[in-house]
């Protein structure tokens, strides 16, 4: 075999068609357009914007529109996983002053919200905003308690 006897696998390349090249080509003259109208003239299509007349979809949409809005009541939580918690003393107390003290939080101001990801050996009392089910049961497990701040 040679570098000039190598070619594709049948089927997997194809002759792209060669509009507007004569009438004999089968696609000349209009070249599958059709006769006159938007979608004859070059560029046609328009933008999506555009509906004929109609008010844009998006447009009849109320305001607050975008990407970047995000819902004026959602709360962010600090999350922190159980295996984060693995640093702490047996019997201490886990609070959001105490994880602030410890550069835990990303944002001290916002409420504190322990997951599951993670064992935990140590009984801790943790005093948080939020627990989830899997950690809560694992934290229980471990002979620890859990204190939910309002």
């Amino acid at each position: 075999m040679k570098l000039n006897d190598l070619m594709p696998n049948i089927g997997a390349k194809h002759v792209s068609k060669r509009k507007g090249h004569g009438i004999s080509a089968g696609q000349g003259k209009t070249a599958g357009r059709g006769t006159k109208g938007e979608g004859a003239r070059a560029g046609s299509g328009g933008a999506l914007y555009r509906q004929g007349g109609n008010l844009p979809f998006f447009r009849r949409l109320p305001f607050m529109r975008g990407e970047g809005f995000t819902p004026p009541n959602q709360v962010a939580y600090n999350e922190l996983n159980l295996s984060q918690l693995a640093r702490f003393q047996a019997g201490s107390v886990v609070s959001p002053a105490t994880l602030s003290e410890a550069n835990m939080l990303h944002k001290p101001g916002n409420p504190v919200v322990i997951l599951g990801e993670g064992e935990i050996s140590v009984a801790l009392t943790v005093q948080v905003h939020r627990v989830s089910k899997s950690a809560r049961a694992k934290i229980e497990a471990a002979g620890g308690k859990i204190e939910l701040i309002a």
